[in-house]
């Protein structure tokens, strides 16, 4: 009975048999985007351990064991075989030592102790012994035994680094070296080997050179005379003179300068020349030895002949001394006269102090050179820059003056125009009219003329871009014209041509404005004076001014006219290519006939009245009130038309029209 109940509570237990599998749905939408969501139950609905644990949990997984993070740690890769000639390639163990040599036939020395350097090359296990060079030691010294395989006993056994060490002997080719000591990094080779390295020794001294060290032992003469007081007391004192000697009467005669040196140990003079460099004489240090000098000779009858030509005491009546020397006076020397002009502290203490004299002049002698030649450039020709044309006169090979380019890149295309008028005594040149064109960047400037109808002056380019000087400078140190030279009101000389400027533009004004600390205040003046003239309304015109200027009801009317014209009939789209064409040199200007030819050509469909009287009065005002022409020389206008500022129809709205024109001034 107990059997059957405990049969049928273990038949309704969980077996390991699994029949559901399903997975929880973790894939979702959220706010219209796509989630992930983290699973809450396993897979068949068994309960999930990992979600459940806490971020403290696993936290502490991640410190308590780093591999759950950072994986197994990756093993180190067996290291490659690397051969011994690559790996001890230019490894060298150094050893000094030194080797005795006998030296038979000597009562100097008996044997001789030479120092040697051995070296031994791990990559072939070969050895070689060089000696260091000792200069003039009449030994020949430098490599011993040249590099190779030295062997160590009569069985053919070689050498090897392990039977190297401090303080023991070996024997290469009968000679026993001694080795005392090696170098830093063979004692570090040799201990990473296990091998422990006697004490270092001190090298052994060679007793032949030891005693060439010890001084000489001079053997002296003593003299018949007795000057041990006065060498005594006057050891290493030394009188010095500065002098010159006058040699400019005698043919390619210079004066030159020497220095006299007293030695009143025992009364002698040396005469020492001083050479200038590239004097173009032999640098002989001395032009008299040390020695006496006589200042009085007995006369030749009394001693004549001799048979030698030194001076003998009983020749010499009176020697030089030190009170012979005086700065300020000459000195005559062996036919030589020398004058002093300066001496050294020294020697003017001791004149002090000897003699009493306490005011030793000093005489300047130095040569006054004269100024050096100023470099005077050619009168300039006219052609091209002085800047250009000066580098002709600095080198032989002339190269290009060097420009400001950041100058040049942050003023690119900026250019400030100004309208100006001739000034000149000839009537014909009154009316002429004038557009001065300032380039920043390059500092040139440029001058066109406007081509006026009737008045017998071709107009167009009057000056090319070119830097203009300013007429109070010179060639040698030239001052050009800048921005803060042109103002309303400035005069401007180009080239004997003087210009008075009479209006601007607003990109000048704008300019003059924002760099105000350019200009002088008369400047600034000038641009209060244009901003009031433009701010001021415009005054009562007399009635015959009245009378030839249409008044703003005509000007609507003939608006009005032409709005038909170009309503009734459209116009072609490639005027402004035609204007492009004849605008050869692209100024933006053409003549009143070119303009009349090309409307004529094309069958612009506006009458040629309309035209004529749009250009005479009206055509400047027209484009200034509808904003589009930008400010022009007085006495022309650049004109660009739309089929919008006229109101023309949606056929050519797109099409443009542009004309460009020179008004009677």
């Amino acid at each position: 009975m107990d059997r059957d109940v405990e049969w049928e509570r273990r038949r309704h237990l969980p077996t390991f048999k699994k029949t559901a599998f399903h997975r929880s749905q973790t894939l979702g939408y959220r706010n219209g985007y796509a989630v992930v969501r983290r699973p809450t139950v396993g897979i068949g609905g068994n309960r999930l351990q990992v979600n459940q644990l806490s971020q403290a949990d696993l936290d502490e997984l991640a410190n308590s064991i780093p591999i759950l993070t950072y994986g197994q740690p990756r093993q180190a890769p067996p290291a490659a075989f690397i051969p011994a000639h690559v790996a001890f390639d230019k490894k060298v163990l150094k050893f000094d030592a030194y080797f005795q040599e006998d030296v038979p036939m000597s009562t100097e020395e008996h044997y001789r102790i030479r120092q040697v350097h051995i070296y031994y090359y791990l990559e072939d296990d070969s050895m070689s012994v060089i000696e260091p060079v000792v200069e003039n030691s009449g030994i020949p010294q430098g490599k011993l035994i040249k590099r190779q395989r030295l062997s160590k006993n009569d069985r053919g056994d070689h050498y090897h680094w392990k039977d190297l060490n401090r303080g023991i002997n070996i024997t290469i080719y009968g000679k026993t070296f001694r080795i005392v000591d090696c170098d830093k990094f063979t004692q570090v080779f040799l201990e990473s080997q296990g091998i422990e390295l006697n004490p270092p020794e001190k090298m052994a001294l060679d007793p032949y050179t030891e005693l060439r060290k010890q001084p000489l032992r001079k053997y002296v003469t003593p003299k018949d005379f007795d000057q041990l007081k006065q060498f005594l007391t006057f050891d290493k004192q030394v009188l010095r003179f500065y002098a010159i000697w006058d040699d400019t009467d005698s043919m390619f005669g210079e004066c030159r300068t020497y220095i006299i040196h007293y030695y009143l140990m025992d009364d002698t003079v040396e005469i020492r020349e001083v050479h200038e460099r590239n004097d173009g004489r032999d640098p002989f240090p001395l032009l008299m030895n040390r020695q006496r000098m006589p200042k009085v000779l007995v006369e030749n009858a009394k001693n004549f002949p001799r048979c030698v030509l030194e001076i003998s005491d009983k020749e010499v009546l009176e020697w030089y001394t030190a009170k012979d020397f005086i700065v300020g006076k000459p000195l005559t020397i062996l036919g030589r006269t020398f004058f002093i002009y300066d001496c050294d502290p020294f020697t003017r203490q001791y004149y002090r102090e000897k003699f009493g004299v306490s005011d030793l002049p000093r005489i300047d002698m130095s040569k006054k050179e004269p100024p050096p030649m100023k470099q005077e450039l050619p009168p300039y020709n006219g052609f091209g820059l002085i800047e250009d044309s000066a580098q002709n006169c600095f080198a032989l090979i002339p190269k290009a003056p060097q420009k400001d380019v950041i100058k040049m890149l942050m003023n690119e295309n900026k250019v400030l125009r100004y309208l100006a008028t001739l000034e000149s005594p000839i009537p014909e040149d009154k009316d002429r009219q004038f557009v001065l064109s300032y380039f920043l960047a390059t500092d040139m400037i440029s001058i066109f003329e406007p081509p006026v109808r009737n008045s017998g002056i071709i107009g167009g380019k009057y000056l090319g871009k070119t830097k203009v000087i300013k007429p109070d400078s010179s060639v040698e140190n030239p001052v050009y014209y800048g921005p803060s030279d042109f103002f309303i009101g400035a005069v401007i000389e180009v080239f004997g041509h003087r210009f008075v400027i009479l209006d601007t533009d607003d990109y000048v004004l704008k300019y003059m404005e924002s760099n105000a600390a350019q200009y002088s205040p008369e400047a600034l003046l000038s641009i209060q004076n244009r901003i009031q003239k433009q701010e001021a309304p415009a005054p009562e015109l007399d009635g015959q001014r009245a009378e030839e200027e249409p008044d703003v009801q005509d000007m609507e009317a003939l608006i009005d006219t032409i709005q038909k014209q170009l309503k009734d009939r459209p116009c072609s789209d490639n005027i402004r290519e035609a204007f492009q064409i004849y605008d050869k040199e692209a100024s933006g200007y053409v003549d009143r006939e070119t303009f009349f030819k090309i409307c004529g050509s094309f069958q612009l469909p506006v009458d040629d009245s309309l035209i004529k009287e749009v250009s005479r009065s009206y055509f400047s005002r027209l484009i200034e009130e509808a904003g589009h022409c930008s400010l022009t020389p007085k006495g022309s206008c650049m004109c660009i038309l739309t089929g919008e500022a006229l109101g023309c129809s949606n056929q050519i709205s797109h099409s443009v029209l542009i004309m460009a024109f020179v008004l009677d001034s």
